[in-house]
């Protein structure tokens, strides 16, 4: 037999992963070594021994030894007991950590191995459920020389092993990953809610998912996007930037309006900018440095495609600073969602009764899908009671002019 082939394994802990891992060696010819609290916890673990007494006795049978138990007290225990691997340990011996703990446990449990001339590894997992199945990733974080000592036992059971890097890398990944998997279990939670709020049958939402996105690329685009040097391309995040925060103002109003509790949609929206990696930038700069562009540019984005072409041919000083400064510089500023500076804009111009004004702001925020015409009513009367009822009088003029004929051009 190879090198690879003799080497002898030990599982330490034989719960869903821990067995799962049994028993995925075993159906791969190498059979091994198993110890857990319960004495019969291998009986139903097809292929996999009788456990031995102690993990003193795994690691005097074994060259790399998993351990997959719950808490960092019992890997401690495990490890560094009484009877634990460090008291069987032999030349040569390799623990693989499984179990998901804090990273400083990480450390203290390498530094204790290291003690005895044990190699060391912090091996994350997922998914649980694929463990008897060749079915999970090792997550794993050491040195490059310890993860290929330990490599032929793993392949045995994980369908691949992922080197993340040094020490503690493993369990920072699988932590990171766990925050991926219930952040997005909290975000299918508010979007059921939403959904059955509505009258829409949650069923009838993972069924759109699952046709438009069954491989689920989209909750990593974000990751896909990255460069080399790990960061998100500021071009990306301006592209994103305008859908995401109109989707998730649609996403909180429709919240509102149903009354349905969706505080992870205030965070996303809240913190849309620092998500895509905007927060802190300096928006009101162009990377070319055209600010006259840049401002016609904001300027369709505010009020909609083409709109800029309405500026006058012949340049003036204060259209100039209507482009370079008021739209290249302050609507632009990533402080504010162009949504929430649009309603800033609409209570002042509803102070001066300027119909026209009023319109055309009103304009901008239907054929962005900002305001909806039942919201822009809303604000006419919220407006009243601050501006008077002859002010908003035009408000209210401007207002249904802009509704009017945003409905007359869509389609029937």
């Amino acid at each position: 037999m190879s090198e690879t082939r003799t080497l002898r394994a030990g599982v330490v802990g034989l719960g869903m992963i821990g067995g799962g891992v049994a028993v995925s060696m075993a159906r791969r010819g190498r059979v091994p070594a198993v110890h857990d609290v319960r004495p019969g916890a291998s009986a139903g673990l097809p292929g996999v021994g009788d456990p031995l007494d102690s993990p003193a006795a795994v690691a005097r049978s074994s060259d790399v030894v998993m351990v997959a138990v719950v808490t960092a007290d019992q890997a401690r225990d495990v490890i560094g007991g009484e009877n634990g691997l460090l008291a069987g340990a032999h030349p040569g011996l390799t623990i693989v950590l499984l179990s998901t703990v804090a990273l400083p446990v990480v450390h203290e449990l390498a530094a204790l191995c290291a003690g005895h001339d044990v190699g060391f590894l912090d091996c994350g997992v997922t998914p649980g459920d694929r463990a008897a199945d060749h079915g999970m990733v090792a997550i794993v974080g050491g040195d490059q020389a310890t993860v290929d000592a330990a490599l032929p036992v793993l392949d045995d059971w994980a369908r691949r092993v992922v080197h993340c890097g040094p020490l503690g890398a493993g369990m920072a990944t699988k932590i990171a990953r766990n925050v991926v998997t219930y952040g997005s279990w909290r975000a299918v939670s508010e979007a059921a809610a939403l959904a059955r709020a509505a009258g829409v049958d949650p069923a009838r939402l993972a069924e759109v998912i699952d046709t438009a996105d069954p491989e689920g690329h989209t909750l990593l685009t974000l990751l896909r996007l990255r460069g080399s040097d790990g960061t998100l391309p500021e071009a990306a995040g301006r592209k994103i930037q305008p859908l995401m925060t109109k989707d998730l103002d649609a996403a909180r109003d429709l919240a509102a309006a149903l009354a349905v509790d969706v505080p992870l949609v205030e965070v996303a929206r809240t913190r849309a900018e620092q998500t895509l990696e905007l927060d802190g930038q300096d928006a009101t700069v162009p990377a070319d440095g055209d600010l006259h562009r840049h401002g016609l540019q904001m300027m369709d984005r505010v009020y909609g495609p083409g709109f800029s072409t309405a500026m006058p041919g012949e340049r003036d000083p204060f259209t100039d600073e209507t482009v370079d400064y008021l739209f290249a510089q302050v609507w632009a500023r990533p402080g504010l969602s162009v949504r929430d500076r649009r309603l800033l804009t609409l209570g002042v111009a509803a102070t001066v009764g300027r119909p026209e004004l009023i319109q055309v702001i009103a304009t901008g925020g239907l054929v962005n899908d900002e305001l909806t015409p039942d919201q822009l009513r809303e604000a006419v009367l919220h407006l009243a009671v601050y501006t008077g009822w002859c002010k908003a009088t035009a408000t209210h003029a401007g207002v249904t002019a802009a509704v009017e004929a945003h409905t007359a051009k869509e389609p029937r």
